[in-house]
């Protein structure tokens, strides 16, 4: 039972990292009908952010992380303001070939740098992170205490301001009829912005998070991962936020607990994933909580 309750608690832990990833695909996706390829290289980014401000520049860990959120989410504004903006109108096939196109010059940045480089590199975790504590018969990490309860943090903050705010109402309206709500005298490109900065915001403390659980950096880290979270997002109903969270959570539980009670099997953990996947996509496209959209003609 003890060791259920840990896997469990790894479950939880990973499906969090998930649903903070998996929420950037959702949003673009709701309001730009785009899949962002690129969105789990700007995880892998958020790392790499963090190992330059604290081991290069010597930063306080706390300052670095909070550093490193902000110039992720500047970053996911640069992206959506140089590749995607000028393609807006242009057709859907134009817009995902950058999208793949931006992902492999973000990965290719990583290799060229001097600071970084094709090596593996270690990431800086903090000591609250790796600390051991002991419930009864239960030994947990850290991290697998405070990654729930930050990314729960970031989700209720996240529905605030989607739910309670003039912007999130934004949001919602564009993600709705972006036309009409042009016509209403909303600022488009600003809101669209404000997308771009949120989910990479989110990305961000998802990468560092993931960096603290699994805690190495290489120029191909957000590949993974990032299917994975899309995955997620197809399983809760891309477009859809709070489906985003709960594909996320279930994800991350059923990729644990199979390695948990079938430990022969963990080697096709991403076979396992993609069949999930691929099966949502033939009989469930919607997701658990997604609606069907009506394509304008």
């Amino acid at each position: 039972m003890a060791t259920y309750l840990q896997q469990l608690l790894n479950g939880v832990t990973l499906g969090s990292l998930y649903a903070l990833i998996a929420i950037g695909y959702t949003m673009v996706y709701g309001i730009l009908r785009l899949i962002n390829f690129a969105h789990g290289d700007v995880v892998m980014w958020a790392g790499y952010w963090v190992f330059f401000l604290v081991v290069l520049f010597r930063l306080p860990w706390w300052l670095g992380a909070l550093c490193a959120v902000v110039l992720t989410a500047l970053m996911g504004v640069t992206i959506e303001r140089v590749a995607y903006r000028p393609l807006r109108e242009a057709p859907r096939i134009s817009l995902l070939i950058t999208a793949i196109g931006v992902s492999f010059l973000l990965e290719n940045l990583i290799i060229v740098l001097p600071w970084a480089g094709g090596r593996q590199k270690s990431y800086p975790t903090p000591g609250l992170m790796t600390q051991i504590y002991t419930v009864g018969s239960v030994r947990v990490q850290g991290v697998t205490i405070w990654v729930p309860l930050i990314a729960a943090a970031c989700l209720l903050g996240l529905i605030f301001l989607v739910y309670r705010t003039k912007v999130g109402r934004a949001m919602r309206a564009i993600a709705t009829d972006i036309e009409t709500t042009a016509l209403m005298g909303a600022d488009i490109n600003r809101v669209i912005s404000y997308t771009f900065l949120v989910g990479s915001a989110l990305a961000a403390v998802g990468g560092i998070l993931w960096g603290c659980r699994y805690p190495r950096l290489q120029w191909d880290l957000g590949i993974m991962p990032g299917w994975r979270a899309f995955t997620a997002a197809v399983i809760g109903g891309i477009g859809n936020i709070v489906g985003a969270m709960l594909g996320g959570f279930l994800l991350g539980l059923a990729e644990i607990l199979i390695v948990a009670f079938l430990p022969g099997l963990s080697g096709f953990r991403d076979a396992f994933i993609f069949a999930i996947l691929i099966f949502f996509l033939l009989f469930r496209p919607t997701g658990i909580l997604g609606k069907p959209m009506k394509e304008k003609v």
